[in-house]
């Protein structure tokens, strides 16, 4: 019988509560900042965990579908204080971003009509820029070279002139794993083991892995037995979790197909939100609140929209404990670093497709939206400025000066 013990905490639950709160009020940038905030907290200032076994867990967070940033936290949590741990990391990271999401759901229907459609017109040229500026930075790493770029293309291809939803993009994904197999040979990585992830039991492990495999295939069914709104709310956000390579700006396609293409939410509310949502600290999958707030299939209000917050975050917890333990051997095989370099080639496509429909076909009004947009993303790509400023920017010039369209 396997009698090793989950790993010994060298803190406690509220000091990692405490120290990720932090990081939720004030890591602004995204997923790639949130990385360089926690390797500068944890790793320079804390010393909680070494540069390697850091890059060790990046890896990880990296490999698993999901939001990587919180991933990683929650690996952090989980090494620094037990599995008690992992949920504090989750909760302090999450709460600030998921408390402003579902407060701006019951805020956005209050707003002035002329001055909301504003600032509504002038979140979603936000959004278009910092998609635009994500497929951009992800095309310089995920796609370098004739393969990956040609599997990108073709991805944003066949999603662009398909008709979208679910199906097509887990189908891309699917072919980018394949395509990896065969085609891609990445290198093992050249850091060493991080000695807590053999310190998980393997039961724990397994179980974790099976509860997860267990809610994907069965919440559908039981939504659809019990016919209860609910539920249907928590299978959607739980299979989006589930199946997002990419981070948190790839929830945008997969949730619009979900969430807009059953006339949940409609799409300027749902790009609104979207917007909103890159100005705020903590992890882009806090956009679920004001999501699952918004919606309109199931009750609730606030209470449906934690519904979404937890069941999209509920697969990156059980995923960080399943595969934790397993992932020092499975990193070194270059069959699965090949379908990971696949899949990260086929999101850049994804999320290029995105930028098109719904996101510029959300945004653009008149002609002159097409300048603004340019604006936004040189303001992003070329001055460097933070999103959140550029968002709060647009959001408040668009509210004061957005013209009534011409009819």
């Amino acid at each position: 019988m396997d009698d090793r013990r989950p790993p010994d905490p060298a803190g406690n639950p509220g000091e990692v509560f405490a120290a990720f709160l932090r990081q939720g009020l004030t890591a602004f940038g995204g997923p790639v900042a949130h990385i360089a905030y926690f390797r500068r907290e944890f790793v320079e200032r804390r010393g909680w965990l070494s540069e390697p076994a850091f890059a060790d867990l990046l890896a990880l967070a990296q490999f698993l579908p999901g939001p990587a940033s919180s991933q990683l936290g929650m690996a952090i949590g989980l090494r620094r204080a037990g599995y008690v741990g992992l949920l504090a990391a989750w909760l302090g990271f999450t709460l600030p971003a998921a408390t402003a999401m579902l407060a701006l759901a019951y805020l956005l229907p209050q707003l002035d009509v002329g001055w909301g459609d504003g600032v509504l017109h002038g979140l979603k040229l936000a959004a278009a820029a910092v998609v635009a500026t994500a497929v951009v930075s992800m095309a310089r790493t995920l796609a370098v070279g004739p393969i990956r770029a040609g599997m990108a293309i073709g991805a944003a291809a066949g999603l662009s002139l398909g008709h979208g939803g679910p199906v097509p993009q887990i189908m891309a994904l699917s072919a980018g794993a394949l395509f990896g197999i065969a085609l891609l040979r990445e290198p093992p990585p050249a850091t060493p083991d991080d000695p807590a992830a053999g310190q998980i039991p393997a039961e724990v492990s397994l179980a974790a892995l099976a509860v997860f495999a267990l809610l994907l295939g069965v919440l559908p069914f039981l939504a659809g037995w019990l016919d209860n709104p609910t539920l249907g709310l928590a299978s959607v956000f739980y299979r989006t979790g589930a199946l997002v390579f990419g981070g948190g700006h790839v929830v945008l396609p997969l949730l619009q197909g979900e969430i807009v293409g059953r006339g949940w939410l409609d799409r300027d509310t749902f790009l609104a939100g979207y917007g909103a949502v890159q100005a705020l600290p903590g992890p882009l999958f806090s956009f679920a609140g004001f999501v699952g707030a918004s919606q309109t299939v199931a009750p609730g209000g606030w209470t449906a929209g934690v519904v979404a917050v937890v069941a999209i975050f509920a697969p990156s917890l059980l995923l960080v404990v399943g595969v934790l333990p397993f992932w020092d051997r499975l990193k070194l095989r270059p069959g699965a670093r090949g379908a990971l370099a696949g899949v990260n080639a086929v999101v850049v496509g994804l999320l290029a497709a995105a930028l098109w429909n719904p996101v510029l076909t959300g945004a653009i009004e008149r002609p002159s939206d097409w300048l603004l947009a340019a604006g936004a993303f040189v303001f992003l790509a070329v001055a460097r400025l933070p999103p959140w400023l550029v968002v709060l920017g647009f959001a408040g010039a668009m509210g004061l000066f957005h013209p009534p369209l011409a009819v």
